[in-house]
């Protein structure tokens, strides 16, 4: 697809990053899509370059967060590199810095062009928390961001202790949200003429991505928001989505909907006591779960786990192996669609790592320059500017992306983010959708017009409802695409070319038009055709099997989550955006292509790096972190109350000693190094809880964070809307949704605090509601047109 098109449509965007280990991914992904982005780092180096794990002294970290950039070296204290660093700034679009003291030292140096009104520099800063609200000088870590935003709460099983997801998923995710607002704020640039300052807080970020509380949830959740479907403590053992032993490991299934049923049903032969067709009902069927999954169990116990993934999709019962990280790297699947590559990190060490998010024009954007050695290039940008400048600004209030319009065919979690992300920002999202073939998240338990997931998804958007299935229909879509911009979906691989909407045919009515497209396992390779849940591609991607109690073979502990919806979408909206810039250019649109499996890959890239140098290196540990102690989640005072603690380095571990009054621990010499600490981390995790134990998670807090402690409370999910810190940074909107009992409390825009204007809060559409307004305002159809048309079932309208 598009193989003569580049896939590095940022080509010419100049970005100077100054992240020096946080947030690195967002340069990283950006620079993968085309961008030339150079690491200001002083003589000794970034810290990420030091940043664990290290094989034979090189930072796998490093390795694969910095891929595609390049270093320079400048010394703050020199005034010859302050210079330098100046000339760089005047000629960079973005810079990106981690509010380091290194950084903000950086930013000092060019405040005049900063706050020039000429300037055309954008300044993004991501840090934890931001720079104001009553946690701004908070230490943060994953774990602490976990535990804040009320993921950690809902993570493991019922009556265990949470269990912490693996790897860096809230600073992995953030950065690509951070992507995206630095993207929205380039264009606005070019439109308005206006740059500024963006106070980026991962915080905020993970509120919003991992398992969001005001976010959409899936369709199993029958419309509630996540707020109803959280009761106090872990879920029971994976009832929706079981995990099934058999001859090499576990298998996952997902049997929803009475088709899918039907096949199980078969599956399990002719005599069983559920061949009922009732039992097609998901609540009558519930009601005997854990004795037909015992009949699953017994069909499935001697097979392995490829014949039975093999047989499901044949029969089309939505399954997947519960993979391990060796099974990942070797997958026939990924390496067939090119997901991982070869890295280099010195001679004669060569490992291997998830090369990139995505296909751009069908070609992979990934890798291709390794890490840079330190200081390899010159100060200097060496290609052409792309310079998107519109010839006169328009008026800084605009939403950014006004004046776009997109065909959203999205579904569920993943579809609905996406569009709903372009909507926020000003976009004329248009909603194509049919009765006969409902979104899943209008479904809901009470068969409510609209429900609480629904709106969350859609606000802002506009409904046509259109049948695509009919000459007619298809040909008002192929109108409609010759009058827009981008066009989202999220079917099954092929059934966009099935209906007649390829590319290439969309390409023919409208050269401008970018088609973007996601699926579970991608839209080539040979389990393309999987069935896309959320639960099977966390387990065919290696994140479930990671995601479990180390003592315990089958305590999985992702029976609540939707990852990695909400971040497939971000990556995408990226993406597109990038499309949209170069367009500006060439005046040609092209594809996205995206694999929500992928995604999670390029969230455990260091991980499966060191997996593949160090076999049996990435295993599920559990909420120990893996390179100092205590780094843990440990027992307070109360019913089920938890809180983290993670400490990095000697310094951090005496000022922890200190503020827990025990300076016999501060002055044992075998606990003076981190690796004295892990040999014996039973003891020093014990001599902790001994200390928690006795304390409410808000004391512990308290004291450890104003020792410089990364400290945090569990938070429960519906405790968010009272966070003070997100209420101080205003993080909450109010969307005055018709169909709801109540106001409903909405998330604000992605960027924290900036100058650039924040979301209109606009309703979600009822199914079909703005038709005929549509076809009026567009296609400029008549009156008499548009009913004959709705008589004949080509259009479909809002049922009053």
């Amino acid at each position: 697809m598009n193989s003569n098109k580049s896939n590095q449509p940022l080509k010419g965007l100049r970005i100077l990053d100054l992240c020096e280990g946080k947030g690195d991914s967002c340069g990283r992904y950006l620079a993968d899509l085309g961008a030339e982005v150079m690491l200001i780092e002083p003589g000794q180096g970034s810290p990420a370059r030091r940043a664990a794990p290290l094989v034979k002294g090189h930072s796998l970290y490093f390795a694969t967060h910095a891929a595609n950039k390049k270093s320079v070296v400048l010394d703050i204290a020199q005034e010859g590199d302050r210079t330098t660093f100046y000339a760089l700034a005047q000629q960079t679009d973005i810079l990106i810095h981690s509010c380091s003291e290194t950084a903000l030292q950086w930013l000092n140096e060019i405040t005049p062009l900063v706050e020039s009104e000429e300037s055309h520099l954008i300044t993004l800063a991501i840090s934890d928390f931001g720079d104001s609200g009553p946690y701004a000088g908070y230490a943060g870590s994953n774990a602490v961001h976990m535990a804040m935003a009320g993921i950690t709460a809902r993570s493991g099983l019922k009556d265990r202790e949470p269990l912490l997801p693996p790897g860096q998923l809230c600073y992995e995710a953030a950065a690509i949200q951070a992507a995206w607002v630095a993207l929205v704020a380039y264009w606005q640039s070019a439109h308005t003429h206006r740059s500024g300052n963006i106070d980026f807080s991962v915080f905020e970020a993970s509120c919003q991505i991992l398992d969001p509380a005001l976010g959409v949830t899936g369709s199993a959740a029958g419309g509630q928001s996540a707020t109803k479907l959280a009761p106090r403590g872990r879920p029971p053992e994976g009832k929706m989505y079981p995990f099934f032993p058999c001859a090499d490991g576990f298998v996952r299934i997902c049997v929803l909907n009475p088709r899918q049923w039907q096949a199980m049903s078969a599956w399990l032969g002719d005599d069983h006591p559920y061949t009922d067709p009732a039992y097609a009902n998901m609540a009558k069927r519930f009601k005997h779960m854990r004795e037909i999954n015992l009949l699953i169990e017994a069909l499935f116990a001697k097979e392995n786990s490829t014949d039975l993934v093999a047989e499901g999709q044949r029969r089309g019962v939505p399954i997947a192996a519960v993979a391990t990280p060796q099974q990942v790297l070797q997958d026939h699947h990924f390496t067939a669609r090119g997901a991982f590559t070869e890295i280099d990190l010195a001679a004669g060490l060569q490992g291997k790592a998830p090369s990139g998010y995505l296909k751009i024009n069908g070609q992979r954007a990934g890798i291709r320059q390794p890490a840079p050695v330190l200081n390899e290039h010159q100060p200097n940008f060496s290609t052409d500017r792309l310079a998107l400048r519109s010839a006169s600004p328009a008026q800084s209030t605009r939403r950014p992306l006004e004046g776009i319009r997109v065909l959203d065919l999205g579904v569920i979690v993943a579809g609905a983010e996406l569009g709903r992300l372009f909507a926020d920002q000003g976009a004329e999202v248009i909603k194509v959708e049919n009765k006969a073939y409902p979104d899943g998240l209008r479904q809901s338990l009470q068969n409510s017009p609209i429900t609480e997931s629904f709106a969350q998804g859609s606000r802002g958007k506009k409904s046509l409802g259109l049948n695509l299935r009919s000459e007619k229909g298809k040909q008002i879509f192929k109108e409609l695409v010759a009058k827009s911009d981008v066009v989202l979906s999220n079917f099954k691989p092929g059934t966009m070319d099935s209906l007649g909407f390829g590319y290439t045919e969309l390409k023919a009515i409208n050269p401008r038009i970018i088609v973007s497209e996601s699926s579970a396992l991608g839209g080539s390779g040979p389990m393309s055709n999987s069935m896309g849940y959320g639960p099977l591609v966390r387990a065919s991607s290696g994140l479930t099997g990671l995601w479990r109690y180390p003592e315990d073979e089958c305590g999985f502990g992702d029976a609540l989550t939707i990852f990695p919806d909400h971040l497939a979408a971000r990556v995408s909206a990226v993406a597109i955006l990038a499309l949209l810039i170069e367009r500006e250019k060439t005046g040609v649109g092209g594809t996205v292509s995206l694999s929500q499996a992928e995604t999670i890959l390029m969230t455990l890239s260091t991980e499966l790096l060191s997996e593949s140098l160090q076999e049996g290196w990435l295993a599920p540990s559990g909420n120990r972190g893996r390179f100092d102690a205590p780094s843990n989640l440990f027992s307070c005072e109360g019913d089920d109350e938890w809180c983290v603690i993670d400490i990095e380095g000697d310094e951090q571990w005496l000022q922890l000693c200190s503020a827990m009054g025990r300076q016999d621990l501060a002055e044992d010499q075998r606990l003076k190094v981190a690796s004295g600490r892990l040999a014996m981390r039973d003891y020093v995790e014990q001599e902790l809880s001994n200390w928690t134990l006795e304390r409410t998670p808000q004391q512990i807090v308290e004291t450890l964070q104003a020792a410089g402690i990364a400290a945090a409370a569990m938070a429960r999910i519906n405790e968010l809307p009272d966070n003070p810190h997100l209420k101080a940074r205003d993080f909450f909107r109010i969307n005055m949704q018709p169909g709801l009992d109540a106001p409903l409390l909405t998330e604000n825009g992605p960027a924290g605090r900036s100058y650039l204007p924040e979301p209109e809060i606009r309703p979600a559409p009822f199914v079909a509601e703005h038709t005929r307004e549509l076809m009026r305002d567009i296609l400029q159809l008549d009156e008499t047109t548009i009913e004959s048309l709705i008589e004949s079932g080509d259009l479909e309208v809002m049922v009053s």
